[in-house]
């Protein structure tokens, strides 16, 4: 089955069963949120990750790290915009899974599931990537934009899982 058929672009016929992507989506955010986002590995490579208490890695030892050369500034202030867009991830998740969950519970039209995670898909890795790539002011305000089309993708789902379980 095209992706394009899933995503309401191209014509089904009348044997064409169109999947949920949704579960789908949901597994591949988890991974994105908590793995590939995770801070962990970069902090790792500069030197600066401690098992012990990671969270407060950058907290404890980025100035020194600065101060030692061991890393620029610009370096440890991408770091830590990497640590909040994995967090924000973590934080939206939640969204994702009630905005998918409940409308495939209350049985919105596929295409409109499909529709939805890929468009939270996009936003979501254009978000991760305004924030940790962009230190300018003015530019990051993309990364709002990026938020609110993923919060507006979920919120959609919300919304029309409510009017067909309020029917």
């Amino acid at each position: 089955m095209p992706l394009l058929t899933s995503l309401g672009l191209s014509a089904a016929t009348a044997t064409t069963t169109i999947p949920n992507y949704g579960p789908a989506a949901l597994i591949f955010h988890f991974l994105f949120a908590y793995g590939i986002l995770s801070s962990r590995t970069l902090k790792q490579m500069y030197g600066l990750d401690n098992n012990v208490s990671p969270r407060e890695d950058l907290a404890k030892h980025g100035d020194a790290a600065v101060r030692e050369g061991k890393i620029s500034q610009k370096t440890l202030d991408m770091l830590k915009r990497n640590e909040s867009a994995h967090a924000n991830s973590v934080e939206n998740y939640t969204l994702l899974v009630a905005g998918v969950s409940l409308a495939t519970f209350a049985g919105v039209d596929r295409v409109v599931v499909n529709r939805a995670v890929a468009m939270y898909t996009i936003a979501r890795i254009a978000y991760a990537i305004v924030y940790i790539t962009i230190d300018r002011p003015r530019l990051s305000q993309l990364r709002g934009i990026c938020w609110w089309t993923g919060n507006l993708s979920c919120l959609t789902l919300l919304w029309k899982a409510g009017k067909l379980l309020s029917a």
